[in-house]
């Protein structure tokens, strides 16, 4: 199967790891002095826009501000301002210096927490700690509310300023307030280099257990080491784990789903704004296909997002698995990124994902066939019924 290799990230979000296709003025000119104020038109639709207004602004704060001003920050506060208002957490700017943070979340290598994060019904939310990261070992769990970074209020922060607040040199530490089921608390977390691997695997009476938390473009082929390990130990079953994973690239998705199912949708992307429509289909080529010779049980819950629930929702929805667990989070907006002369980069939402049966994922979100609910308790006491309910599917 041929696919497009584009840069599209349908996460996270990652924002944090924790972390325009804007107006091109099309000429050049120097910034406006003393008064001058050129009348730009943006025909855009119905709407016309004065660019003028821009202008106006800008020369009364650098001709009465009381204090220095950075021209170049004022440019990347004005864009990051135009993105913002779109409205779409996931649609973001990011200077040269926060392109290069975001960067190193692709290769998997940072330093900070290991937690990531987004906006769920427009609050600060952690969508998924990373597996034995400093923010996993000190009790973050996945749909916790970040309430403040520092004592500072989070209402209204933009993503990847929060990212930029909580990471920070290895060995410092971060305080974060979380409100869980409407109880706060305070979280002291010391950050470290956090370089991992985004796929484990082992076997447990028979069954392959995978646990994959992102896509990147090592996943595919950690999957395939996993099966061959499975395949040669003769696995009766298996169990993909996707928990607490908050996506990654679309390709890592449709190749890792290619793995399971064997022909078939992978996932839909649908732009509506231009009434276009694009199929994924799986390649054919995979090592585990065989439903009968494989079972297969995938585990979600509220931190699935992204990349995961296409996984999940394409390997349900060709019949080839069950999913047990808790709903996911819902995310299923496709992002691309522009990098801009600067070396500043755009990261905007382009279109949105849809299942093979038609489920608009960030609408929806996955529901699972098996729901069971992992508690506080459960968790305090290293207890997972997921687990024990997805090994009770299977055969042994």
């Amino acid at each position: 199967m041929a696919k497009n290799k584009r840069n599209f990230w349908i996460a996270l979000f990652l924002a944090f790891i924790i972390f325009s296709g804007g107006y091109v003025f099309g000429y050049e000119r120097a910034l406006p002095t003393g008064g001058i104020l050129p009348q730009i038109i943006n025909t855009t639709g119905s709407k016309s826009i004065d660019f003028g207004e821009f202008w106006k602004v800008w020369d009364t704060v650098g001709a009465k501000f009381d204090g220095n001003t950075d021209p170049q920050k004022l440019l990347y506060g004005a864009i990051s301002g135009m993105v913002q208002a779109t409205g779409d957490p996931y649609t973001e700017f990011f200077t040269p210096e926060q392109a290069k943070s975001f960067e190193s979340d692709l290769s998997g290598s940072f330093s900070g927490i290991g937690a990531e994060i987004g906006i769920k019904n427009d609050k600060l939310t952690v969508i998924a700690p990373l597996p034995s990261s400093p923010a996993e070992k000190s009790g973050i769990r996945a749909g916790d509310v970040i309430k403040k970074i520092n004592d500072e209020s989070t209402t209204g922060m933009p993503v990847d300023t929060a990212v930029s607040k909580i990471r920070g040199q290895a060995g410092t530490e971060v305080r974060l307030t979380i409100d869980r089921g409407g109880v706060e608390k305070d979280y002291t977390i010391k950050r470290e280099q956090i370089d991992t691997k985004s796929v484990s695997y082992k076997m447990d009476n028979g069954i392959l257990k995978i646990t994959v938390s992102r896509f990147d473009d090592q996943t595919a082929a950690l999957i395939r080491e996993a099966e061959d390990a499975g395949i040669s130990q003769n696995a009766k079953g298996v169990i993909l784990d996707l928990r607490n994973n908050p996506g990654g690239l679309l390709d890592s998705a449709i190749d890792v789903s290619s793995e399971f199912v064997g022909k078939g949708t992978i996932v839909i992307e649908k732009d509506v704004k231009h009434n276009k429509s694009e199929t994924f289909s799986a390649s054919g080529h995979g090592k585990m296909t065989d439903k009968n010779k494989y079972p297969l049980v995938v585990l979600v819950n509220k931190g699935s997002a992204s990349a995961s629930e296409i996984v999940a929702g394409a390997i349900r929805d060709n019949g080839r698995g069950e999913l047990v667990g808790e709903k996911t989070f819902g995310k299923g907006s496709v992002q691309e990124v522009q990098k801009l002369p600067d070396g500043s980069e755009l990261k905007i939402t382009v279109a949105h994902w849809y299942t093979p049966k038609g489920i608009n994922i960030s609408k929806e979100g996955l529901q699972p066939d098996v729901s069971v609910e992992l508690t506080d308790a459960d968790f305090n006491a290293n207890r997972d019924p997921q687990t024990d309910k997805a090994m009770e599917l299977l055969p042994h």
